[in-house]
């Protein structure tokens, strides 16, 4: 008897859910969902030409003032450079790869760095190179043999 009253509490309580429920949603019109596309395809493009601006004014790219300078570099393939890279009273020669950045030779910061056999594509840096790497090697004592290029 208590089961039958529950059934009957319980099937009175859904037919009056039921009938307070509203109806079950209306399909989509066509203009309803054009306008739904066109909004879209608005923020996706103004989503990406807020992206191409940023990368236009080059966030995000700058270092701190001073704290890292490349001072020079040269391509020696397709995908390989060397560049000379200034960190605080230092410039590291730097071997940059596709897969990896090898530091190659260190040396004290010049005051000045002699462009005029470099100007057109840079054809004697090489020669300029092994010029400074033999000049700091020269500065170093011949009575410590371990002072080689081990960096």
């Amino acid at each position: 008897m208590k089961q039958a009253v529950f059934l009957l509490a319980l099937l009175t309580a859904m037919h009056a859910h039921a009938a307070t429920a509203p109806a079950a949603a209306a399909p989509v019109s066509a203009p309803g969902m054009m306008q739904v596309m066109v909004g879209l395809l608005l923020v996706l493009g103004v989503l990406i030409a807020l992206a191409w601006s940023l990368k236009k004014m080059g966030a995000g790219k700058h270092a701190p003032s001073g704290a890292l300078k490349i001072v020079g570099g040269i391509n020696v393939g397709n995908r390989e450079r060397i560049l000379v890279v200034e960190v605080a009273d230092q410039w590291i020669v730097v071997g940059v790869t596709a897969s990896s950045i090898n530091a190659l030779s260190t040396m004290p910061r010049q005051d000045s760095l002699d462009l005029a056999p470099m100007t057109p594509l840079a054809k004697n840096f090489s020669v300029w190179l092994k010029q400074t790497i033999d000049r700091r090697n020269a500065q170093k004592s011949p009575s410590d043999p371990g002072s080689g290029n081990a960096h």
